[in-house]
């Protein structure tokens, strides 16, 4: 509200009156909608936040009795808890996995909304599994953080590389005091004028990883800042060079999470049985629609990749945030010398766990149940699974826009 200028005219002054009226009346109003200051998962909370909301919706829908039940379990997941949202639940396979830690036969849930979704992983899965199954290759791992520093010029900003390097094994020392899991694996620094970005770059076990590093590097970083013989004008816990939750390229050539290969080798008569097409048309369709990801400025090429990863991390007690840079990959489809169709897929940012975060609760355990992978020793295996689970969506997704049945398909099953 701007301030009066007394000596503006009473028609003025009295719309400014107006004004401060209806804004106080605002201000009454958006008072009645406050929830309780205490973001806690306590009965009395949740009840007091549900008489702010209790005329808006269906009580039960969000807090039914498996949800009043369970809330104690979902206390380091959530805050503001008023209830739990139900999603159907699907099942894609058998996917027959013949990867370095993910081997036989694969049962995978996937949480979803979309129609004809499962259907069509199911699909590619039932190929894959007909052709022999798919080889599967965790081939590279790390989560980063990377504090920024930023100091008077380049010259103070060489003098701190300079003093940090060699305090590696300092910094070592103190991410590992923090977690029994992570391990510091790598540092690199990357200088931008007169700022310097320290890349930290860790193993983070079985769990997803995302706190574990950012407690760890603040560790680091609050040593920095009371031991740094140099003048630090400023400085972050991270300055958005790792990539986090958002789609980048740099990890095309390196990694963020667990970068995943995975091939397999389709007989032709195998794709014109199953897929009602040709490997010839499989391929050309790839080549048209790699131009048409450049030409839109995508990162990596991959028809769907997003699709099998969102509604498997829901499912799983992923992140779903985290599909932001999973999703960055490549397929590729090319015709052997036998006439046959080889597949493959490139995942350099999955982000998977099978402890921490959502895994232990109720309804994500029991798909990782499912799977078998619950629990420690069962990251890199999901790490596989999930590379065949995409590779299979790839291979239908494909085989149903050559065959001209993508439209028909979700016409079919969304509309039934």
């Amino acid at each position: 509200m701007p301030k009066l200028n007394l000596s503006q005219s009473p028609a003025v002054r009295a719309k400014w009156e107006e004004n401060l009226k209806l804004d106080s009346q605002e201000k009454v109003t958006s008072s009645q909608q406050q929830l309780p200051n205490s973001a806690a998962l306590t009965p009395q909370c949740i009840e007091k936040r549900w008489q702010v909301i209790a005329e808006r919706t269906n009580k039960a829908a969000l807090l039914d009795t498996d949800s009043e039940k369970q809330q104690n379990l979902y206390s380091s997941n959530i805050e503001h808890f008023i209830g739990t949202v139900k999603l159907p639940v699907g099942l894609a396979g058998p996917l027959l996995v013949n990867g370095a830690h993910a081997k036989g036969e694969y049962l995978v849930p996937l949480a979803t909304t979309e129609a004809a979704l499962v259907a069509s992983y199911s699909r590619g899965a039932k190929l894959i599994t007909e052709a022999g199954g798919v080889t599967a290759l965790v081939i590279n791992e790390g989560v980063t953080r990377t504090p920024v520093f930023e100091f008077a010029n380049v010259t103070k900003a060489g003098e701190f590389v300079a003093w940090a390097v060699t305090e590696y094994e300092q910094f070592k020392q103190l991410a590992h005091s923090t977690t029994r899991y992570g391990k510091l694996k790598d540092i690199n620094i990357n200088v931008e004028g007169n700022r310097v970005y320290l890349v930290f770059e860790y193993l983070t076990g079985d769990a997803s990883g995302q706190n574990m590093v950012t407690f760890a590097t603040n560790t680091i970083y609050q040593y920095i800042i009371q031991s740094c013989p140099v003048d630090i004008h400023s400085c972050y816990l991270d300055g958005n060079l790792s990539g986090d939750k958002k789609p980048n390229s740099h990890t095309m050539r390196s990694v963020r999470g667990k970068k995943v290969v995975a091939d397999i080798t389709i007989p032709a008569a195998l794709i014109e049985k199953r897929l009602h097409t040709q490997v010839a048309k499989m391929v050309e369709f790839g080549q048209m629609t790699t131009t048409g990801s450049l030409l839109s400025g995508g990162i990596g090429v991959n028809a769907h990749y997003a699709n099998a990863l969102a509604a498997l991390y829901i499912a799983c007690g992923q992140d779903p945030a985290c599909v932001a840079e999973s999703s960055i990959g490549i397929t590729r489809m090319e015709q052997n010398a036998q006439g046959d169709l080889y597949a493959s897929v490139t995942l350099p940012n999955l982000m998977v766990g099978t402890v921490g975060g959502g895994t232990h609760l109720p309804s994500q355990k029991a798909c990782l149940d499912i799977l078998g992978l619950y629990g420690s020793g069962n990251a890199r295996a999901l790490a596989e699974v999930t590379a065949g689970l995409c590779l299979a969506g790839e291979l239908s997704i494909v085989g149903a826009f050559c065959a001209g049945h993508f439209s028909r398909a979700h016409q079919r099953l969304a509309r039934r």
